[in-house]
């Protein structure tokens, strides 16, 4: 019998190089490199879409260019409308992601809050990832006594004699230096001069005290924008920035609003690279806000937290438009 030696196989250096290639090009795709998802949330109070529309408000308008928009975003839900249009219920709504018959707040006077069942959002993002590192800055001092709930940073930095306009310079201020400084994964930054300017002088875009004032607050928008952009690990996170309102106003007033436009419409923007573009092709709501905060995080809802809201103005198809309702629930989560 005739034995054959097999000559070992010997791989040419061409097919090597190939091989080699193609493991780079599977490192550098490799889900530890993508960019890490981070919140800049800005709360306006009071503030109409159609007077910031009116103002010189360029920072605001390059959000808008640069993500989507609804500027009917509803402050009120078609199940319950048992609340005022007024603030308490507006900003439980917009940090918790539920209604006021689920956070229990239909005025501003917090008699009967539910937030332990229904928490800020930070609390619904810690539960998931505990080591997420939270910032809520603000003007108002029910938010920062009643509402904030799982906050690394937790300020009212409303001076005592209560200049609103300092007030939201401070926010901007400390804004800023938490960016600079530490890593939030989310920083929530409210203003509230245009409110308490609306009740002295008109919530509309022919007053002009009003017009200042948003102009005024969007160049703190732009200032806190700028310190997100020169964080020196900015090229290495993906940053959404979601813009809105709690209510508009009329006259100078907004309690009483539930059939009135001009008090009822807010506005929403999602902006950023994760966002769409244009405008948002369905109706929106205060309480999707967070959800779609949440949503960019990578924190999908839980059937036990109860949201109202949904993932809106976001290019992933997987998060886009997801609610956060029971397995085998189809009905609007908004409406009865």
């Amino acid at each position: 019998m005739i034995h054959f030696r097999q000559r070992p196989f010997r791989t040419p250096h061409s097919a090597l190089r190939a091989l080699a290639a193609l493991a780079l090009a599977l490192l550098l795709a490799s889900p530890a490199d993508a960019k890490e998802p981070k919140v800049l949330f800005i709360g306006i109070d009071g503030c109409r879409f159609d007077a910031v529309q009116a103002a010189r408000a360029p920072q605001l308008a390059a959000l808008v260019a640069e993500g989507t928009l609804a500027n009917d975003c509803q402050i009120l839900s078609e199940r319950f409308q048992g609340s005022d249009t007024c603030s308490g219920p507006g900003w439980s709504s917009i940090l918790t992601g539920v209604w006021a018959d689920k956070h229990g707040i239909v005025d501003n006077k917090f008699t009967a809050p539910n937030y332990r069942e229904f928490p800020h959002f930070f609390a619904r993002l810690k539960e998931v990832r505990p080591t997420a590192f939270t910032v809520s800055l603000v003007t108002w001092i029910p938010i920062q006594r009643n509402i904030v709930s799982a906050a690394d940073i937790a300020e009212a930095l409303l001076p005592p004699d209560e200049d609103w306009v300092q007030g939201d310079a401070n926010v901007a201020q400390r804004a800023k230096q938490v960016l600079a400084q530490q890593n939030p994964t989310v920083l929530f930054a409210y203003f509230g001069q245009v409110d308490e300017i609306g009740h002295k002088h008109g919530f509309h875009p022919t007053s002009k005290e009003y017009i200042a004032a948003i102009e005024r607050v969007d160049v703190h928008v732009g200032e806190v924008a700028a310190a997100m952009r020169q964080r020196p690990t900015y090229g290495d996170e993906d940053w959404l920035v979601i813009v809105t309102s709690d209510h508009g106003g009329q006259g100078t007033g907004h309690g009483g609003g539930h059939q009135v436009p001009e008090i009822r419409n807010s506005f929403l923007i999602v902006s950023g690279a994760a966002a769409t573009r244009g405008k948002f092709e369905q109706q929106t709501y205060l309480v999707d806000a967070p959800v779609t905060a949440l949503a960019h995080l990578g924190i999908s809802p839980k059937a036990d937290w109860k949201l109202d809201g949904k993932a809106v103005g976001l290019k992933d198809a997987n998060v886009a438009g997801r609610a956060a309702r029971p397995a085998g629930q189809t009905a609007d989560t908004h409406g009865p």
